[in-house]
């Protein structure tokens, strides 16, 4: 990307700069961000450049920030919008609370306008919600992806992190009370959104087809605003977009913005993506006065200082939040009928199990189990370090749907069968766990160890390693077979941290 002039929000703000890689074949990406980001976000940034024609292996975030906000400041002069869209677009990043996806960053808005809003960073500095910043981002997300592409006439404004910021807040996901908070968020992401597309009150107002928003929350004043923003909404008339609001998957600028659980969706697992407690984590135990090490000698005792996220939880949560959104993603397997319901052996409260640290290929996995008071298996999850963040969501949905069919009463030996030797990268040599000694895959590893320690099999074949799993060749992949020998293979973008 050029060279540009820096916003004066960016001025005082201490930077560090950290070379991330695509591949080791290629050059790293020198990305420079705030000192205080992690390199989840350098990752995000770098993802964000190498779409970029030419890509970019040099990036500064203030500067590339500004080459896609100057456009926007411009037309909002151009338009008389009188809002100081430069101003609040930089703070939105530097603040880490929103920024728009993928096609505004390398300069095609008009193949698809996005912008994330981060929740959890909309909390103030006395652990309350500022709904009143939330209102202000989502409306001006809407100005800067008009002025972005004019001609479009479907935006996605999206919210993301609800688990992050209910962690926070020390509301279980899957509550009443959680669903109320998402429903109040949806609105006023919705009526803001809508009040901002048709900001000049020339159109007629129409009735609105979403619903009510809840009465009250736990959290003070949210119910007000969301009042406010459906009236805002009746108020301006109809919008001239088609669609405003939306749940998007997670992409690079989540991971930019620190958002580690994409959209409404509940965390499966504790871990981040380093292997330590998820920000996520470690604020619910701070806001349930827990240290690390009483949360650990509570999970010793057979006890969870967490909240257990399941499948229902999740599509209750997609289902409160539905009504109000014009775009949200597939709803998750709902365990609907009689049948399921009389047939699922739901976990205890309070569960035994243990999680297995191994080296699978040079790549760390966390295995975590959950079992039942019998002992036998009920659930797993799976944490992985050095993986991309698509990678990193395929396995969690992986494991979740296994743990859904354990608690549904599939015998392990059947997922044993049929996940074993299943062949993509990462693979090789397993390390840090006695009872494997090579795995085809993270997930041949994981129903090898399984089945070694819940089900006595030691007749498993070890997998014939193929010369690609040798040399180390260990950047995942879909699963699908590996390319035949002499074929070229496919470009991938699992970026790496590769140096500081």
């Amino acid at each position: 990307m050029p060279t540009m002039k820096t916003h004066r929000t960016w001025h005082g703000v201490r930077m560090r700069q950290i070379a991330v890689g695509a591949d080791p074949d290629e050059a790293p990406c020198l990305v420079t961000l705030p000192t205080a980001w992690d390199d989840t976000a350098a990752a995000g940034l770098a993802a964000l450049a190498a779409e970029a024609t030419p890509p970019a292996h040099r990036i500064h975030l203030a500067t590339a920030a500004h080459a896609w906000i100057d456009p926007i400041e411009r037309g909002a002069r151009d338009s008389g919008l009188g809002l100081p869209m430069a101003e609040r677009l930089h703070r939105l990043l530097l603040l880490r609370r929103g920024a728009p996806t993928e096609t505004v960053w390398i300069g095609r808005p008009e193949e698809g306008a996005g912008f994330v809003l981060n929740l959890q960073a909309f909390l103030d500095s006395g652990g309350q919600f500022d709904a009143a910043d939330f209102a202000e981002a989502v409306e001006t997300a809407v100005h800067a992806l008009t002025l972005a592409a004019p001609a479009n006439r479907v935006l996605h404004i999206a919210m993301a992190d609800l688990f992050g910021l209910l962690a926070a807040l020390g509301i279980d996901h899957g509550s009443a009370a959680a669903r109320d908070i998402a429903r109040a968020l949806a609105t006023i992401l919705r009526g803001r959104a809508d009040a901002a597309s048709a900001h000049d009150g020339s159109a007629p107002r129409v009735a609105l087809d979403w619903p009510e928003p809840p009465a009250q929350t736990a959290l003070s004043g949210l119910a007000e605003a969301a009042r406010a923003a459906r009236a805002a909404a009746e108020q301006a008339g109809t919008p001239r977009h088609r669609m405003t609001t939306a749940i998007l998957p997670p992409g690079p600028v989540d991971a930019l913005l620190g958002v580690e659980t994409g959209g409404i969706a509940p965390a499966f697992s504790p871990l981040g993506p380093t292997g330590g407690l998820s920000k996520a984590t470690r604020a619910w135990l701070a806001v349930s006065g827990l240290t690390a090490e009483e949360a650990l000698a509570m999970v010793l005792a057979g006890g969870s200082p967490l909240p257990v996220s399941g499948a229902q939880a999740h599509v209750a949560m997609h289902d409160a939040v539905a009504p109000f959104l014009h775009v949200m993603p597939p709803s998750p397997v709902a365990l609907d009928g009689p049948a399921p319901r009389a047939t699922r052996r739901d976990l205890p409260g309070r569960r035994t199990g243990y999680t297995q640290r191994a080296m699978v290929g040079g790549h760390r996995i966390f295995l975590r189990t959950g079992e039942y008071d019998d002992g036998s298996l009920g659930e797993i999850s799976i944490a992985l370090l050095k993986e991309s963040p698509a990678f990193r969501g395929l396995m969690d949905s992986f494991a979740a749907s296994v743990s859904i069919g354990l608690q549904h009463g599939v015998p392990l030996d059947s997922f044993v069968e049929a996940f074993t030797l299943t062949r993509f990268g990462p693979a090789g040599a397993v390390e840090g766990d006695p009872a494997v000694r090579k795995a085809s895959s993270l997930i041949d590893y994981t129903f090898r160890h399984l089945a070694a320690n819940y089900l006595g099999r030691r007749d498993l074949p070890d997998p014939e390693m193929e010369e690609t799993d040798i040399a180390g060749d260990t950047s995942p992949l879909l699963p699908m077979d590996l390319p035949a020998e002499g074929s070229p293979r496919a470009r991938r973008r699992g970026f790496r941290v590769v140096g500081k």
